[in-house]
């Protein structure tokens, strides 16, 4: 902006006063305290932060969607998503997000054909936990919206001119709170993923999928069906756990302990891109062996809201007969999660907000 450093144009790496020229722009002159505004305050970390969160819970609605879906394909059981067990607890996001399964799955002839005679007991955590964890990492994403909103408006600037006139020095600069909204964030993308990649290792294990051929291949033998799929999912979730490590807790003391103690909010909000980008590769991987597992079902049909997805997901995958080269398949299948088209095929009523009043 200022003309100094180095700016690529045209491809090219140029002066930043050439660059400039090229473009035909004129250097910016700054003012006082026009420098330290643009690169002291929280702003960069905050916008980083709120990126993050809304991809996140746009990951958060999918997975309600893939999580219902896995949950048929597994011939599940709807019963632990009872409201009343929810309101017993009280949680907020948990009541939302098992509104949100219980809604998704009902009506589903696959969920009728075992009401009776199915002698299992309970279905593993990761189908009949799915409120209790998808619904604490819903009320992180709400916690830190509201952390979030609250940034967004804030005076952060250093010194700040009071409403009496007197100027005065603070530490509003101190970015804690996004900090720590980025950490929380971090975490709720870490087990959404965490637990989906359980759902995805389930439908893949015959020991586990109620009747499901090994890997979902419909030619078992010669062909490994969505096995390597399920591997990347867990190297997925595995780079999301190293990645959601607290930055907040790291603090390095710099300018002759003047700046002894700092947030780390930048770096806390800059990996939630490529988190969520994970995230939504797992979530995408799920959508695939979820409709697999359900095609395997028919002539039984999941539920209209389902069906929905499913039709969705069907038109970004077709159905895997055979093995065959899976990455396009898998990328188009994460581009319906990114791109919010998966959630677009469901009610807007039945998947919970980010803004919420108990």
């Amino acid at each position: 902006m200022m003309g100094e450093g180095e700016a690529f144009f045209d491809g090219e790496r140029l002066s930043g006063g050439e660059a400039l020229r090229r473009a035909g722009l004129t250097p910016v002159v700054l003012k006082a305290k026009e420098g330290l505004a643009l690169i002291n305050g929280t702003q960069v970390s905050t916008a980083l932060a709120l990126t993050g969160l809304f991809r996140a819970h746009r990951a958060a609605r999918s997975a309600l969607i893939t999580g219902a879906l896995s949950t048929d394909a597994a011939m599940g059981s709807s019963a632990p998503f009872h409201p009343e067990i929810h309101t017993l607890r009280g949680h907020q996001g948990q009541i939302d997000t098992a509104a949100a399964l219980w809604s998704l799955l009902e009506g589903s002839q696959i969920r009728e054909s075992h009401l009776e005679g199915d002698e299992r007991v309970q279905d593993p955590y990761c189908i009949r936990c799915q409120p209790q964890v998808d619904g604490a990492c819903l009320d992180l994403l709400r916690q830190a919206a509201r952390t979030l909103t609250i940034e967004a408006n804030a005076v952060t600037d250093n010194p700040l001119v009071l409403s009496d006139g007197t100027v005065v020095s603070g530490g509003n600069f101190h970015a804690e709170p996004v900090a720590l909204a980025a950490d929380q964030i971090a975490l709720a993308i870490c087990e959404i993923g965490a637990i989906a990649q359980r759902r995805i290792a389930l439908l893949v294990d015959p020991a586990l999928s109620f009747g499901l051929p090994a890997f979902l291949a419909k030619k078992p033998g010669l062909n490994s069906g969505l096995m390597i799929a399920e591997v990347t999912s867990a190297a997925l979730m595995s780079e999301n756990k190293q990645m959601s490590h607290p930055a907040s807790v790291d603090s390095t003391p710099t300018s002759a302990n003047q700046e002894d103690h700092v947030s780390m909010a930048c770096h806390g909000a800059r990996r939630l891109v490529p988190m969520t980008e994970n995230l939504f590769g797992i979530i995408g991987i799920e959508a695939v062996t979820a409709a697999q597992g359900v095609d395997f079902r028919s002539p039984l049909k999941t539920s209209a809201a389902l069906s929905r997805a499913h039709a969705a997901i069907r038109r970004a995958v077709p159905d895997l007969e055979e093995d065959r080269y899976l990455a396009p398949d898998l990328e188009n299948a994460i581009e319906l999660v990114r791109s919010g088209e998966l959630n677009a095929s469901i009610p807007d009523n039945i998947l919970p907000e980010l803004r919420s009043e108990p």
